[in-house]
């Protein structure tokens, strides 16, 4: 009998009472005293760790190395950045697996694959066949030197942390790497995992230290997982295992590699990669998946399986190789299946919480025919006996970080009904009406609002805005053989042509530019319509070829505070190519300052700038505590990159713009969009503002904007907020001077008091925290809902964000305020020092302060920096009078 291997770990697995088993040619521990159930509920509630030293390490160097990869693996190689990561298999020339791999990238010139235990030989043997025909190749099989360890679980940032440090973890994003230090040697740290965790980190750690580690991580609260928690938990989040979802299947036929669904992640057909082993057949299968997808009919040899995951809804466990039917069909069959435990969380959306009750079901995947679909109720043969089963999307969620979250019935799209009794409708809006009422007197009366990106509007605002144009269209353009006069594809427009055109003259005004489009109804909107005008300006000589895209944009990345309008996920993602290399939208993002993460590394980006030569750069963040360095930009644009655009997204600064904050096209901006009801206290709309002179190139691309306003992407431009703008625009330039110093006053007065509260306020304690309206402070990792959920319960409404360090919006752990709306209502720095203390009081000593709340905002009800109603008493009346 040949002698097992055993990790440097052994040791430590036996002392803590492990059940070893012999597992790929290792022997390794199966569970630990606490049980497979107990060590899968540790890791989906607090921290698991595991050793997967087994697992074979390989690294490769070398100036053919990248070829290399690219030809013996499915993946895009190339595509890797240092600090970069990918799921890839590892293929052979019929299409079906070898083994699934994972391929980290923590140094330029070096390449770490880590391949399954049991194959480990065999993709050895396969790669080393295929390298003699690339010059230039190194390969070391560094299994034995390097120990892998894997720390998986809500809490495993927070401890890991607290022994390499926060800010030696890679980006918070899945696949991402950083190199840390452990001992005073080198620890690479990525950001995947095998469980579902959204939560997840594998070291890489050399053998001498592996025992150190282990230790230090076990005294930090991690809780040693067996390799059966391990199957379990990889199950729950239905990832393959191969011999069961990938390899052969259990008639000893292969399995196509995208009967896998996460092939479409982990092969790629770039131009890159070239000829790659498996290829041809690869391309027929991927034919086959977007058949399956798209629900096309017909039957594919290449592709007659996918693996799908199986709720069982009656009573038994399902074990792989039972048999699946759709009712007398055999349709397939299970390849892996348990009963798996989980944890029971309370409440709804953002407000569930993790409870300490627990529950336990029956779950499987199963390798079945191509035209079942989700929601299909199936039977499973277990022991001769048909249990029932239906197809599930998914058993597991991990997009809410920190916790993964158990899925527990299949819930399908339910039908609307509707009853039209008209009695009922009218309680209905009797309901409605005094809803509103009561919401209405809480907002405006009862609580102390500090949302950045809300405001209340002036009285004669709101009047103007349900007036008569509220409910007209006034579609209009520019005709050339008019020459350019509007034209208005409706009658009885006379008066909303003449409102846009103050509108737009209080605007050139206001942000000191020659050219405003008011016609986008949201921020959101102006952006989209600018991508939409760039795409058509830069197709302009071309207009039979498909339209190309932006090549590359530079941004703030959202976890960095920048917009999601400027997001490939947001308005961006239909306007900008992808890369070709990385094959993801071509999206780069500023670099931040080590020391300060909400402000842009200027001297770094000009080495991003000189590299990508962007056709677009968006500045602008929703989180924004600093000037954006929009001079020190175009300097950099002027010497290395003169073609690209410069955009500054101004929504939550729109109304700052002046001598107090930064006057955007003064400093360089070639372009601006906002939205104009944040600090800009106008109602709900959004602008988009150039500077260009006429027959110039850059007066080209503001006629795009104005197509692409309409009719691109308006039709009806919501005259009624039109024309209430109107007044906001009236009002900011009577009272612009006084209400921005107040509000930059009052915003460094109100960090400074919660900075000398006790509280963890982000920022530069040089320029008082801010140079916005704006004040970040930091609750703790995820806290953030709770605490915004306790000021809430407390009459103090703020908005909770994810921070730079953090995985996403569940994760928060920063509450964004904002001082713009409260110092309309007229408080001043006194006040905002009152409120900090009625906030620590809640934050720190969770104490109910609902009453102080209510009595500090009964002394701030009425609106301050808009003409007065005194002034327009009559006006308001006879406005009213007409609404009745």
């Amino acid at each position: 009998m040949t002698e097992l291997n055993r990790t440097v770990l052994y040791d430590r697995h036996v002392a803590l009472g492990a059940t070893m088993v012999d597992f790929g040619g290792w022997e390794m521990p199966m569970e630990y005293q606490t049980g497979m159930i107990g060590e899968h509920l540790a890791t989906r509630k607090d921290a698991g760790l595991f050793d997967v030293s087994h697992m074979g390490r390989f690294v490769f160097g070398g100036p053919g190395c990248v070829k290399f990869l690219q030809h013996v693996l499915t993946n895009n190689a190339e595509a890797l950045e240092p600090g970069e990561s990918q799921y890839t298999l590892i293929a052979d020339q019929e299409g079906g697996a070898i083994d699934d791999a994972y391929l980290y990238r923590f140094e330029e010139d070096e390449y770490l694959l880590v391949v399954n235990a049991s194959n480990r030989v065999i993709d050895w043997d396969h790669l080393e066949s295929r390298k003699e025909k690339f010059s230039g190749v190194t390969m070391a099989d560094k299994t034995k030197e390097i120990a892998m360890l894997s720390l998986q679980g809500p809490k495993s940032k927070a401890i890991l942390a607290g022994i390499v440090g926060e800010t030696a973890l890679p980006e918070p994003m899945r696949n991402y790497l950083s190199v840390a230090e452990f001992n005073g040697t080198r620890l690479p740290v990525g950001r995947t995992g095998y469980t579902g965790e959204p939560l997840c980190f594998e070291l890489f750690v050399q053998r001498d230290q592996a025992v150190a580690l282990w230790d230090a991580l076990m005294e930090k609260g991690a809780q040693p997982v067996g390799l059966g928690a391990r199957d379990t938990l990889r199950l729950e989040a239905a990832l393959p295992l191969y011999g069961h979802e990938l390899g052969h299947d259990k008639y000893g036929k292969k399995i196509p590699v995208f009967a896998s669904t996460l092939a479409k992640f982990a092969v790629s057909f770039s131009p890159l990669k070239g000829e790659f082993i498996g290829k041809g057949p690869l391309l027929k299968q991927f034919a086959a998946f977007k058949k399956i997808v798209d629900r096309k009919p017909g039957f594919s040899s290449d592709l007659p399986r996918l693996v799908v995951p199986v709720l069982v809804t009656g009573r038994g466990i399902a074990r792989a190789g039972c048999d699946v039917f759709k009712k007398d069909r055999n349709i397939g069959y299970v390849t892996s299946g348990t009963m798996v435990p989980y944890w029971k969380f309370e409440g709804e959306g953002v407000k569930s919480r993790i409870t300490e009750e627990k529950g336990r079901r029956a779950i499987c995947l199963a390798l079945l025919d191509g035209d079942i679909r989700e929601g299909d109720e199936v039977e499973l043969d277990i022991r001769g006996k048909r249990v029932s089963a239906v197809v599930v999307p998914y058993h597991l969620r991990s997009e809410a970080p920190p916790y993964a979250r158990p899925i527990l019935e299949y819930r399908p799209s339910a039908s609307a009904s509707a009853d039209h009794e008209k009695d009922e409708m009218a309680a209905k809006a009797r309901n409605l009406i005094a809803d509103a009422i009561a919401n209405h007197k809480w907002r405006q009366r009862e609580c102390i609002n500090l949302i950045p990106s809300e405001q209340t509007l002036s009285a004669l605002c709101k009047a103007l805005s349900i007036m008569d144009p509220m409910h007209r269209y006034a579609e209009h353009k520019q005709v050339k053989a008019f020459e350019e006069a509007e034209v208005f594809y409706y009658q009885g427009t006379d008066f909303i042509a003449r409102v846009e055109e103050l509108l737009a003259e209080e605007f050139r005004k206001y942000l000191e530019c020659s050219l405003v489009e008011v016609r986008p109804v949201s921020g959101q909107m102006a952006n989209a319509a600018f991508f939409s005008a760039m795409v058509d300006f830069i197709n302009r000589a071309d207009r039979k070829s498909e339209q190309r895209k932006l090549r590359h944009v530079i941004n703030n990345h959202i976890i960095k505070g920048g917009h999601l309008s400027a997001q490939p996920l947001g308005a961006l993602r239909d306007y900008v190519m992808r890369d070709p290399r990385t094959e993801k939208p071509a999206v780069v993002n500023f670099p931040v300052l080590a020391d300060n993460p909400f402000k842009i590394d200027v001297m770094a980006s000009r080495d991003i700038i000189e590299r990508y030569k962007p056709e677009l750069i968006i500045l602008g963040k929703s989180m924004t505590i600093h000037k954006e360095p929009v001079a020190e930009m175009r300097a950099i644009l002027e010497a290395v990159s003169p073609d690209t655009i410069l955009m500054y997204d101004m929504a939550h600064v729109m109304g700052l713009v002046g001598p107090y904050f930064q006057r955007p096209f003064q400093e360089g901006a070639h372009v601006v969009t906002g939205s104009t009801h944040k600090t800009y206290f106008g109602t709900q709309r959004g602008v988009v503002a150039a500077n260009y002179e006429e027959k110039t190139l850059g007066y080209e691309l503001w006629e795009a904007v104005q197509r692409r306003a309409f009719p691109g992407s308006v039709s009806n431009h919501h005259l009624g907020t039109l024309l209430g703008l109107l007044m906001a625009a009236y009002e900011m330039n009577a009272f612009k001077d006084e209400y921005q110093k107040a509000v930059i006053e009052n915003a460094k007065a109100f960090a400074k008091a919660l900075k000398d509260a006790g509280l963890d306020v982000a920022g530069d304690p040089d320029i008082s925290y801010t140079q916005t309206h704006q004040v970040i402070l930091n609750a703790g990792y995820a806290k953030g809902p709770q605490i915004a959920r306790r000021l809430e319960k407390n009459n103090i409404v703020v908005n909770f964000q994810a921070g730079p360090l953090e995985e996403g919006f569940t994760a928060s752990g920063f509450i964004r305020m904002g001082v713009s709306e409260m110092t309309r209502f007229g408080m001043g720095p006194e006040d905002f020092r009152e409120l900090a203390q009625l906030i620590r009081d809640v934050v720190v000593d969770a104490k109910n302060v609902k009453e102080e709340t209510v009595s500090l905002r009964s002394r701030f009800l009425e609106m301050t920096y808009c003409f007065s109603d005194a002034e327009f008493d009559s006006s308001l009346e006879d406005l009213f009078a007409l609404l009745r």
